[in-house]
């Protein structure tokens, strides 16, 4: 069964659950989803009512529910704890982990992330702009901040010289950005925690503050995904494209149905999350060496 997320962002609701259902209640109409089919639900609108059954029924069910603050942009996220029944045991493995390991998966992981990078720009421009050479050279730990490096040749080159990344700017692109970012965030979070890890041991990022340092490790190949959703909106609508019903369809829409090749796998990104961080869990536990990130080389992968 393909999972759902569903947004709730336009109109007045109330939620409620009702033998395995919930059941959206809006002015007009009345809808009901299984629950165990929900990947997740957002909700922005200030005039939504839910009952706890609600939140728990979600996180019983493995699904995520992430709350948006007044500028509809996500603030915080509920996520399903019960998700491995020898939890305890990976924590302390993943607690454990040593520096050599986890310089190694950020290697890959960085590594992924520059080729997949580097693989949209050549999809959309005829050229890579160096990345997939620059892919290749990323040392253990990303010791010379080849992410970075990547970064700068990246963005002018998808969008244009002006543009400038900003993490939770709210202007017109990276207002899409983070909002994509943050679907994807919860996807790779509800991964992680299925397969026993807990999200704020990270293997990189370690910003104290931050809940979901892994998620945000894990996300990193699959943020291009994100973007050119986003490029595509801006080529369609124009650099002034709101944030809106459309354009939320739109990036929701595309990262459901977004392939990435896994070894000789076509996979979605729900599934491709749930493979990597699976295979994290086997290179902590020192099984395996070689993560399973994805990668967008081929063009069958409709990213």
């Amino acid at each position: 069964m393909e999972k759902r997320v569903i947004d709730l962002s336009e109109e007045a609701a109330s939620l409620s659950v009702h033998l395995g259902q919930l059941l959206i209640r809006r002015p007009e109409r009345e809808d009901s989803v299984p629950l165990e089919d929900i990947l997740a639900l957002i909700v922005s609108h200030p005039a939504v009512h839910y009952t706890h059954a609600v939140l728990s029924g979600i996180c019983s069910s493995g699904g995520i529910f992430i709350s948006c603050n007044d500028r509809r942009m996500p603030a915080g996220m509920l996520l399903p704890l019960d998700g491995n029944f020898v939890q305890a045991e990976r924590f302390a493995i993943q607690a454990g982990a040593s520096l050599p390991v986890k310089k190694n998966a950020w290697k890959q992981i960085v590594s992924a992330k520059i080729r997949a990078q580097g693989c949209l720009l050549a999809k959309l421009n005829g050229g890579d702009s160096g990345l997939l050479r620059l892919a290749a050279q990323v040392q253990s730990g990303d010791s010379g901040n080849l992410e970075a490096l990547a970064s700068r040749r990246y963005w002018p080159a998808l969008f244009d010289e002006k543009f400038r990344r900003v993490p939770g700017a709210d202007n017109d692109i990276n207002r899409l950005l983070n909002y994509g970012y943050a679907i994807l965030r919860g996807i790779v979070s509800r991964a992680v925690c299925a397969a026993g890890l807990h999200p704020c041991l990270g293997i990189h990022h370690h910003n104290r503050y931050n809940s979901f340092c892994l998620a945000d490790d894990l996300m990193e190949p699959y943020r291009p995904c994100v973007d050119k959703i986003v490029h595509r909106l801006v080529g369609d609508f124009g650099p002034g494209v709101d944030l809106d019903r459309d354009s939320k369809s739109i990036l929701i829409s595309g990262l459901m149905s977004a392939k990435c090749r896994v070894k000789k796998e076509y996979l979605s990104i729900f599934e491709s999350t749930s493979r990597l961080a699976g295979s994290l869990l086997s290179m902590l536990e020192g099984k395996k060496q070689k993560l399973c990130v994805p990668e967008f080389r081929n063009d069958k992968a409709k990213t």
